[in-house]
């Protein structure tokens, strides 16, 4: 058991974090207020490694690990979760399905743009009538000759509009419910592909979320991603991945929250002291930071086995359930230490407020989360 970071990994937490610090804290506000997805920004994030974290050099990527993913997606979070999400559903979900269980000239084709950051991906599974009971898919896809022909809708799809390359699940054959889902990869420009109804969010408010309408989507069969009636099978090993960068995610808001408090708590004074200097504030700060630490080992451990290709289904529903409560919890007492100004927009406490709710909910709800650890522990 190893409970320190490397020296290149101490390294990458710093490297990361002065990035957020210079690149990303000046214009958090101004994004969140504009509803702004930072498309200026990805190519510098591309430049840092961050836009193909876990994917072999061959295809363009990094080549880190799950643990050194845990720590971008916890440093950027930390300062803007909105920036860390929509770096975490590039990494995590679409490009991670083809990288998963794409073929050779699949991934040549598509990854490799994906990992080096010369387009953005997307990963559209939810539908209006299809969120928690995601293997309720009613997107269809029929053969058509050397062509599939896809029908549907989808919802909250993050970059669903300006997605280059979208990975999307429909049903292919209704009848056998989970197991006649397929997945196909689908670039943006294709005919019946279109963007709808972007969302007007409570927070991650530049993280672009929006509908992907298909009608009469013509996809050619190589288009395919794994194998016919596999793709809700796939879906469900590309969750268990993503739920460790949504813990992590959790944990740098939580972080985040937490060093807006303490600076907030050391600098601010009521009776001719600093309210730091008050217990009931102190122990506010020592539950913080005790369930932040506890949250950010069960995200690591999660990392850890799935760098050791075991299988983390049990262990990434714990990482995300726990941390992201931990966020919700931190965000909350960020707010209240913070006073009437955790209420106004002056300060980022309003903002990790707003933005935490999503972390109980995308890539499976705290509800789903129990299921899922509940069926493991029962099996």
């Amino acid at each position: 058991m190893q409970f320190e970071l490397s020296e290149e990994q101490a390294l990458l937490r710093r490297s990361v974090r002065e990035f957020a610090e210079t690149e990303i804290r000046p214009h958090v506000m101004e994004w969140d207020n504009a509803q702004h997805f930072p498309h200026e920004l990805l190519p510098k994030l591309a430049d840092l490694g961050l836009m193909g974290i876990q994917f072999p050099e061959a295809y363009g990527g990094a080549a880190m690990n799950a643990v050194d993913y845990c720590i971008c997606i916890e440093e950027l979070a930390r300062v803007d979760p909105a920036v860390a999400l929509s770096v975490a559903a590039h990494n995590g979900l679409g490009p991670a399905h083809i990288f998963m269980f794409g073929s050779d000239a699949q991934k040549s084709r598509w990854l490799t743009p994906l990992a080096r950051g010369e387009k953005l991906g997307a990963w559209a599974l939810t539908e209006p009538n299809a969120g928690s009971d995601a293997a309720g898919t009613r997107t269809t896809a029929v053969r058509d000759g050397d062509h599939w022909l896809l029908n549907g809708t989808k919802t909250f799809i993050t970059h669903g509009k300006s997605a280059d390359v979208l990975v999307i699940m429909a049903a292919t054959d209704r009848s056998k419910g989970a197991k006649g889902i397929s997945a196909f990869i689908v670039e943006r420009g294709t005919p019946g592909l279109r963007a709808g109804r972007k969302e007007d969010k409570l927070g991650m408010r530049a993280s672009e979320t929006t509908e992907v309408i298909l009608d009469q989507c013509r996809v050619p069969a190589d288009q395919l991603l794994g194998e016919v009636g596999m793709g809700f099978i796939g879906a469900l090993q590309v969750l268990d991945a993503g739920r460790i960068g949504i813990a992590a995610l959790s944990v740098g808001l939580a972080q985040g929250a937490f060093d807006c408090s303490r600076a907030y708590a050391s600098s601010r004074k009521q009776f001719g002291q600093p309210i730091a200097s008050f217990q009931a504030i102190q122990w506010k700060l020592a539950d913080m930071a005790t369930r932040i630490e506890a949250a950010r080992l069960l995200t690591y451990r999660a990392a850890f086995l799935k760098d050791r290709q075991q299988r983390t289904t049990l262990e990434s529903a714990m990482a995300k359930l726990y941390s992201s409560e931990v966020a919700v919890r931190a965000a909350e007492d960020a707010v209240q230490i913070h006073g009437g100004y955790g209420f106004v927009k002056d300060y980022p406490a309003e903002k990790f407020f707003r933005d935490v709710k999503l972390t109980t909910i995308g890539e499976g709800t705290s509800e789903i989360q129990r299921l899922v650890i509940a069926r493991q522990l029962l099996a």
